[in-house]
């Protein structure tokens, strides 16, 4: 790294802050020539901000194959992170999490994973030809959500496939449930695997104090961070670490199969701005995180009937820590699924929460919130149990459906099939994606067995208006099925 930078450098902001003063005239794209060709864009973003929506150029180096200002930003994320390398990542955490199953798996190869992932983690199988090893966590029935993977869980994993490549781990899971990491990193290692780690919601802990254990401190060979998530950067942008053992100059060239070649400077220059940011200001801005969360989890846990759960569920295994600053919310015991007080927030009250699904929310409680906000969501939470309470009787509890995997997600996805009627796939293999978005776990992968329990789980979630995401038919009123299974 170069010498002369520490955190309080941000050289991908300071080369832009530099290009602006120079007064260039553009005849390269992007065609809006810093915004005087589209009035209307210019007006809604603003000047300053459309003044940098500029092309890769030699002061500003290039995403592809960086060699000096993006170079820097680099190794001073890296040093921020505790990783040996970072890359830039502006295709979204989905991007960094597909370049890592793909820089550890080739067609054939098998990766021993969580079936609670999220969709890119799956997507990457169906690029790549990769075998999954599924380990189907264990249940919390009385909150309906999956938990982490037990060590004895992945000690039997590993023993069952011993040629599996990479581990790949939730770090932690949109709920915020961590499994046993280091456990994970230790037993991975000695089996000479790889261990991948799906930290999209897990940025802050590198950051704060007192957090779960993060990827790079466990001795994870790569993670992928949303940094948008948690961080405060633009929407879609991402940073992929890499431990010591990975070779950089192959992950680049991965990350570059699917990376666009026009980086956004925009997105860019936040990540830049962010990582300084928590570098210097991290431990008391999440201190600050996790005292609304508290708050806010004290406050809604008076109101009785709902449950903010938090770290009384450790258990040292399948639950082997909990990150506080995660307010979720279990809703089934005032008689309303997750989705439904969700709508009602955001229809009645004006407050968009980050998701609802079956029998819970999940607020997200980050470096932008204020104390009167989380207020403001304690009593409309109050308010919305003293209208809508309700006997619970005919809820669904479970979140989670243990998939029953008959071939791999790539041969699924490319095989002949054939469109049907929901109903009517019961006992066929499906060939789509069938998630709840958000979280983005798929209810079904390509190269799974439709169940009528499935089925009806489907049929449940369209009726509480969750939106549903994957399938070709998006009335999800028919599913794409195999014709033939290998």
């Amino acid at each position: 790294m170069n010498t002369r930078l520490s955190q309080h450098n941000a050289p991908i902001y300071e080369a832009l802050q530099d290009f602006k003063s120079k007064r260039i005239v553009p005849f390269d794209v992007p065609g809006h020539k810093r915004g005087r060709g589209n009035p209307e864009l210019t007006a809604f973003l603003g000047e300053k901000c459309v003044g940098i929506d500029v092309n890769s150029m030699k002061p500003l180096d290039n995403l592809c194959h960086p060699v000096s200002v993006i170079k820097d930003a680099e190794e001073l994320a890296a040093e921020a992170f505790g990783a040996a390398h970072a890359f830039f990542m502006v295709n979204g955490t989905t991007s960094a999490v597909q370049s890592m199953v793909l820089t550890a798996c080739k067609r054939g190869d098998k990766i021993i994973l969580p079936r609670n992932v999220h969709r890119s983690v799956i997507n990457a199988l169906v690029v790549c030809g990769a075998e999954p090893v599924y380990v189907n966590p264990d249940m919390d029935y009385r909150l309906g959500i999956s938990l982490g993977m037990k060590i004895s869980q992945v000690e039997k994993a590993i023993k069952e496939n011993p040629e599996a490549k990479a581990i790949l781990v939730n770090n932690p899971t949109y709920y915020g449930i961590c499994s046993d990491l280091q456990g994970i990193v230790n037993l991975a290692h000695e089996h000479g695997m790889l261990v991948l780690v799906d930290e999209a919601h897990g940025t802050h802990f590198y950051f704060g104090e007192n957090m779960p254990i993060t990827g790079m401190a466990a001795g994870a060979d790569m993670a992928a961070v949303s940094m948008h998530k948690s961080g405060g950067s633009l929407t879609q942008s991402s940073f992929l670490l890499m431990g010591p053992a990975i070779n950089v100059g192959y992950a680049r060239q991965i990350v570059n199969l699917t990376q666009t070649t026009s980086g956004s400077y925009l997105l860019l220059s936040s990540l830049d701005l962010s990582r300084r940011n928590l570098a210097l200001n991290g431990k008391e801005i999440f201190k600050h995180v996790m005292q609304l969360s508290q708050y806010a989890r004290d406050e809604i846990n008076k109101i009785g009937d709902y449950y903010a759960y938090s770290n009384e569920l450790i258990n040292g295994d399948s639950i082997y820590d909990f990150d506080a600053t995660k307010l979720s919310v279990h809703t089934l015991d005032i008689g309303l699924a997750g989705i439904e007080v969700y709508d009602i927030l955001r229809d009645e009250y004006d407050i968009q929460i980050e998701f609802g699904d079956i029998g819970n929310i999940l607020a997200y409680v980050s470096v932008g919130d204020r104390e009167r906000d989380v207020e403001r969501l304690v009593s409309a939470l109050a308010e919305i149990r003293r209208r809508y309470k309700a006997d619970k009787a005919g809820l669904i509890t479970q979140e989670y459906i243990d998939p029953q995997v008959i071939t791999t997600p790539q041969y699924a996805f490319y095989a002949e099939k054939e469109l049907l009627p929901l109903r009517e796939t019961i006992g066929r293999v499906c060939s789509e994606f069938v998630m709840c978005y958000p979280p983005g776990i798929p209810i079904l992968a390509p190269g799974e067995k439709i169940t009528q329990e499935i089925v009806e789980y489907i049929e449940y979630a369209k009726e509480k208006d969750c939106t549903i995401i994957g399938p070709e038919d998006v009335e999800i009123a028919r599913l794409n099925v195999l014709t033939e299974v290998r």
